[in-house]
């Protein structure tokens, strides 16, 4: 059976309630979608939780994926909303804990890409659809292809949010580079 194939055939038994089924799609989507939670939270803590609250939102909703299509970019889009609401909500804005580096260190070190802050600070202040384009195509190196799909739009339309995105990058990063040789 092609792989296709097989993911339809999982796709269809946790549609119909089977959890087995379910954690196997769920399997190969965990290392991305906690990679892109992190990216986007900065927090181990909170893309932890934010990936387990997707993980359910993604069961409960399971009838909601289409039989023939595939499961990773259409899971890796209830992450990146839970990460922008988790983002909104009260708490992120009125109480943050300090990153430690054992902390960092907790996800394989997927904070090293974005090691500095000026970067950091540039990709947060992106809005959302142009920060989640830009982290899952530089930061999970994915295809703009699989971006699109993941979330919801043509390959064009994802490349677009990405182009948007560097350019509103550009003199932020420009500004950090002037201050650090200056």
């Amino acid at each position: 059976m092609a792989a296709d194939e097989a993911e339809r055939a999982l796709v269809a038994r946790a549609r119909a309630g089977d959890r087995d089924a379910y954690e196997r799609l769920l399997g190969p989507a965990v290392r991305p979608a906690t990679r892109l939670a992190f990216a986007m939270l900065h927090d181990p803590s909170e893309a932890e939780d934010a990936f387990q609250e997707a993980a359910l939102r993604a069961w409960r909703r399971m009838k909601n994926l289409r039989p023939d299509s595939p499961f990773q970019p259409w899971f890796m889009g209830i992450v990146a909303n839970q990460c922008r609401d988790v983002r909104r909500g009260r708490w992120w804005r009125i109480i943050r804990v300090p990153d430690t580096p054992a902390a960092a260190a907790s996800l394989d070190n997927t904070a090293v890409w974005l090691e500095g802050d000026d970067l950091r600070r540039a990709v947060d202040s992106l809005p959302h659809d142009q920060r989640v384009a830009v982290l899952l195509h530089f930061h999970l190196d994915l295809p703009l292809s699989e971006v699109g799909a993941i979330l919801g739009i043509s390959e064009a339309g994802a490349k677009t949010r990405v182009h948007r995105a560097l350019r509103r990058l550009r003199p932020a990063l420009r500004a950090g580079e002037v201050s650090a040789n200056g």
